[in-house]
């Protein structure tokens, strides 16, 4: 019997009433080897009620979800990891009232370790409002 293909929409469908769908986050589009999410704004997230910007936490998971599933749609298939090391450098604040992007992208997959980067915009991919690089660690290696 074979596998099922890892669905990047079927995975948030169900997924919904997690963290990420408590936050909104939601499918954009994907490729071979990266996803695209998509963080509506939302005033429950604002970090600063000042300015109405969005809080970092929110775009970190957003990031961290998307930079995933990178991994399991270049894999094929879903393959428990956990977090290694996810390092994210905030270049500017999300606009306020405008929907984050975040497209994550697996590079390079060994036995045990998955190499991602992505990076976060509210509109123009050309202008980001923060970058992400990082390692997920499988929890069970593969021969």
């Amino acid at each position: 019997m074979s596998e099922m293909a890892f669905d990047p929409r079927l995975f948030l469908k169900f997924g919904k009433h997690g963290h990420g769908g408590h936050l909104g986050i939601g499918y954009h589009d994907h490729g071979a080897d990266w996803a695209e999410l998509m963080l509506p704004y939302d005033p429950r997230l604002v970090g600063d009620p000042d300015t109405g910007v969005l809080a970092s936490g929110p775009i970190l998971t957003m990031m961290d979800m998307a930079t995933s599933m990178a991994v399991w749609l270049k894999l094929g298939k879903f393959r428990a990891h956990a977090t290694l090391d996810l390092r994210i450098d905030y270049l500017r604040p999300a606009t306020p009232g405008k929907t984050v992007y975040g497209r994550g992208e697996c590079y390079r997959i060994t036995r045990a370790i998955s190499f991602i980067r992505g990076q976060a915009h509210d509109g123009d991919p050309a202008d980001p409002l923060a970058h992400v690089a990082g390692t997920y660690m499988f929890t069970e290696v593969q021969p």
